[in-house]
C-alpha cells in the first residue's frame, strides 16, 4: 500500500505545474493547502474536451464534481439553441448539485473550446468534506452562489415575461390597453356580473371625423389626440372600470354592476370632457360619438358589441357629438 509521500508523487506525477496553479486557484480549494488533500486527490484522473464535447446531459446519471482547470463550459437547461443558462470559467466547477441530490444532472454541459477537467469521484468529494472543513465551507458557498444565480435568473426571466405581456396587452401609442386585451378580459368581467346577478354596460367611443382631421392636420397631431382622449377618458373613469384602445380612433368601456340608466350619463360626461380638453390650439374641436348597452344575460361580448356598434352608428348618422343607446 502506497504511504502518503508516495501517493502525493503519485498526484504530481498526474498534473503537470500549469495545471496545479489552476487547481490552488479553483473556488474548490480556495484558502487550503493542496498538500493537505493531495492524498484524496490521487484518486482523481483529468479528463480534455474538444470544443462542442458533452460532459453532462439532462436526466442522465452523474457520478462525479468536474473542476475545470483551463477552458470553458456551457450550461443549458433545455434547448442547446436557446441561449445558455450559465458559462462556466476556469476555477468553477460543474456537477454538484447531482451528487448532493443524489438525482440525474437537470442540464445539458457541453465544452465551448478546449477544456481541461480534474474528475472527482462522488466518494473522493465527500472523503475532502470529512477531510477539511474548508473544502466543506467552500462547497457551500459554491452551492448558495447557484442557488443565487438560479434565483436572479428566475426574476429575470420573470420581468421578460411581465414585459412581454404588457407589450402584447398595451396598446403602444395611447398607453392603454388594447383590442387584444379587451377581448380576453371583458368577458371574464361579463360572465362575474353575470354570475353574481348584476349588470353591466359596454360603451364605444368614436372620435368623430378623424379621418378629415387627420387630413388636415397631419397624422402627429392626430396622434397627439389619441393620446389625449385615451387619457382622458380612463382618467375619468372609476377603478373597477376597464377601457381599451378597440381600433383606429375607437375606445370601448366596460362598466360593471351599472344599469343602462347610469352609464348614460357616464357616456355624456366622456364626450362633454373630450370636447373641452382634448382640442389642439388650431380652432378645430374634437367630439366624441358614444353607442350604450346594458348586457343582456346569457349575451357575449361580440353580441353586445354588435348591439352598441349599432347605436353607434345611429349616433354618427343622426349629427355626431352624442349618445344614443341600444335598443
Amino acid at each position: 500500500m502506497l504511504c502518503i509521500p508516495d501517493l502525493r508523487k503519485a498526484f504530481a506525477a498526474m498534473i503537470d505545474s500549469k495545471d496545479r496553479q489552476h487547481l490552488e486557484r479553483a473556488k474548490l480549494f480556495a484558502g487550503i493547502s493542496l498538500e493537505s488533500v493531495e492524498h484524496l486527490l490521487e484518486s482523481c484522473h483529468l479528463r480534455n474536451l474538444e470544443r462542442g464535447d458533452h460532459l453532462l446531459e439532462a436526466g442522465a446519471a452523474n457520478s462525479n464534481l468536474y473542476v475545470i482547470l483551463d477552458g470553458e463550459l456551457r450550461v443549458y437547461l433545455s434547448d442547446r439553441d436557446l441561449p445558455p443558462h450559465a458559462v462556466v470559467h476556469a476555477g468553477d466547477c460543474v456537477g454538484e448539485m447531482s451528487l448532493l441530490d443524489g438525482q440525474a444532472a437537470s442540464a445539458l454541459v457541453l465544452a465551448a473550446m478546449e477544456t481541461r477537467l480534474l474528475v472527482v469521484p462522488r466518494e473522493v468529494l465527500w472523503s475532502l468534506v470529512d477531510c477539511s472543513h474548508g473544502v466543506a465551507r467552500n462547497l457551500l458557498a459554491i452551492i448558495s452562489g447557484r442557488m443565487r444565480e438560479s434565483n436572479q435568473a428566475l426574476v429575470a426571466s420573470q420581468s421578460q415575461s411581465l414585459e412581454f405581456e404588457q407589450s402584447t396587452s398595451v396598446d403602444a401609442l395611447t398607453g392603454i390597453h388594447n383590442r387584444r386585451w379587451a377581448l380576453e378580459t371583458f368577458p371574464r368581467a361579463m360572465a362575474r356580473c353575470e354570475h353574481d346577478h348584476e349588470p353591466a354596460c359596454l360603451i364605444i367611443a368614436d372620435i368623430d371625423l378623424f379621418k378629415h382631421f387627420n387630413e388636415r392636420f397631419g397624422h402627429l397631431a392626430g396622434d397627439v389626440i389619441l393620446r389625449r382622449t385615451a387619457r382622458r377618458l380612463a382618467d375619468s373613469l372609476r377603478p373597477q372600470d376597464l377601457i381599451a384602445r378597440y381600433g383606429g380612433e375607437e375606445f370601448v368601456v366596460l362598466l360593471p354592476q351599472t344599469t343602462v340608466d347610469e352609464a348614460l350619463p357616464v357616456a355624456n360626461r366622456l364626450r362633454e370632457l373630450v370636447a373641452i380638453s382634448c382640442g389642439l390650439h388650431t380652432g378645430e374641436g374634437v367630439t366624441l360619438s358614444c353607442g350604450v348597452a346594458q348586457m343582456f344575460r346569457g349575451e357575449s361580448l361580440d353580441e353586445l358589441l354588435a348591439r352598441v356598434d349599432a347605436a353607434l352608428r345611429r349616433a354618427k348618422e343622426d349629427g355626431r357629438d352624442r349618445v344614443e343607446v341600444a335598443g
